[in-house]
């Protein structure tokens, strides 16, 4: 039996949701019934015995993405949702399959045989228990973009358009290559683990850059960097720390 985690604030879609899983061959035991980002990631923290969850992709407090960015939350998503522009971003946000409402009950039962199958081919792959596996895979993908927020509009902005990520006033902006500003929920510590480290790189404190914007960098104070990005007239002076420069000559070079 499969133990399930739904997240929906419409309470009729909730109810059908669950009617129609009772009615599928594999047997689902749900857990916990969500409807906001917030009691999500609350609940989801506390790492329950859950496989799987079922999510619509929009709640009345954002995209449920910001659950899945979440540090820390790796369990496989089926998206239920009304809409169908976010597929790709449900696909980079622990997403096995996207379904749209009003979902039946032979849309789920495909959904579930392709988390069925997922779970048997690495139960077979390792040793490990098969949802480990599968949270594995999840965690592992490359990640192609980023979740900001502009005002109040979330966009999933290309991680290749991305030259700066930086703190400023205990906040953390995300800069892409027309120097246009977005903000990001995670930390600098987050994001450094994961993004791709061949690609991304953390300078000092305040700053992870992009090594396809870094043009140059000179020695600075004797002991540190300065960095010569691509972007004119950004306004940031970003400078290697002592501790880093090593690491960083050698990114560069291996690059």
């Amino acid at each position: 039996m499969l133990n399930a985690i739904i997240i929906e604030d419409e309470k009729p879609a909730m109810e059908a949701l669950i009617k129609t899983l009772s009615q599928v061959s594999t047997p689902v035991n749900i857990i916990a019934r969500l409807n906001s980002i917030k009691e999500s990631i609350d609940y989801i923290s506390t790492q329950p015995e859950a496989d799987i969850i079922f999510s619509d992709v929009q709640l009345a407090d954002g995209l449920s993405f910001d659950i899945f960015s979440h540090a820390g939350v790796y369990i496989p998503v089926i998206f239920i949702t009304g809409y169908d522009e976010y597929m790709m971003m449900a696909f980079e946000n622990n997403g096995i399959d996207y379904l749209l409402k009003p979902v039946d009950k032979m849309d789920l039962e495909k959904a579930l045989l392709k988390y069925n199958k997922l779970q048997e081919h690495f139960s077979h792959a390792s040793v490990q228990l098969p949802i480990e596996n599968l949270e594995k895979f999840i965690n592992h993908r490359k990640k192609t973009r980023l979740l900001v927020k502009k005002g109040i509009e979330n966009i999933a902005l290309k991680l290749e358009e991305v030259v700066l990520i930086y703190t400023q006033n205990k906040l953390v902006y995300v800069m892409d290559y027309n120097a246009k500003k977005y903000i990001t929920d995670k930390t600098l510590s987050e994001l450094e683990s994961e993004l791709d480290s061949n690609v991304f790189f953390r300078v000092n404190r305040q700053y992870i850059v992009n090594i396809n914007y870094v043009k140059s960098f000179k020695s600075f104070e004797k002991v540190k960097l300065l960095l010569d990005i691509t972007i004119p007239d950004i306004n940031h002076s970003i400078v290697v720390s002592q501790e880093t420069a090593p690491a960083f000559r050698k990114w560069m070079h291996d690059a």
